[in-house]
């Protein structure tokens, strides 16, 4: 155990700067993919609402992209976009819009209808009802499927490594070829800390966002 710890304590004396670099590249590639897929989910969420029978159609045919491995979609997406980082963003994009769009979905859902009778009453138009109504109440499942969505992609980043994409992927992927437990510890605890800590931002600032819940 402490020779294995001194493999550690020696690969970050020696390569801090390229592991800061695998670090950055796993992040700027999970937030990208956060972005597209909540750009995407959100407003699909809001329009299988408006019109239920988009709704079974929708979130079906995501549902049926989410089963399919991310491995397996990176390898079908590579004659069409290559390697690099755009196929492996468009594959986590695919893997986060199903917790954003369901949750989206059942959010806007779960508005009380009274509410939504008393801001007409008030003579709320169906944008000031939409903004100040609906989404605030909407948002707290709104937020956990953008958590739930970014654990799933910062988790799921690791395998961009396998087609050039860079990010913490690429040092487990050199710990298995080369056999070397501590390249695979680094990598491993390095991607399960980052979903971790995205975790906690997301609760953090949900709490933020959401403070009157809990004064």
């Amino acid at each position: 155990m402490s020779e294995l710890f001194y493999e550690i304590q020696g690969y970050f004396a020696s390569n801090f700067s390229e592991y800061l670099t695998s670090l950055g590249e796993h992040i700027s590639i999970s937030l990208l993919s956060l972005l597209a897929a909540a750009l995407i989910g959100i407003p699909l969420g809001c329009a299988c609402v408006r019109n239920g029978r988009w709704e079974k159609w929708v979130t079906g045919c995501f549902q049926v992209l989410r089963i399919i491995p991310s491995l397996a979609v990176l390898i079908l997406l590579i004659p069409i976009m290559g390697t690099g980082a755009r196929p492996a963003v468009s594959a986590l994009v695919l893997l986060a819009i199903p917790p954003i769009l369901m949750n989206t979905a059942a959010g806007f859902k779960g508005v009380p209808e009274f509410m939504t009778e008393t801001a007409a009453g008030l003579g709320m138009t169906g944008r000031q009802m939409f903004w100040k109504v609906e989404v605030p109440l909407a948002l707290p499942l709104i937020l956990t499927g953008m958590r739930t969505a970014a654990v799933e992609i910062v988790a799921s980043a690791a395998i961009a490594a396998k087609i050039g994409a860079g990010g913490l992927g690429g040092l487990i992927l050199t710990g298995l070829g080369l056999n070397r437990t501590d390249l695979l510890l680094v990598g491993g605890i390095s991607v399960a800390l980052l979903s971790l800590l995205f975790g906690a931002l997301f609760g953090l600032a949900e709490r933020w966002m959401l403070r009157y819940k809990y004064i």
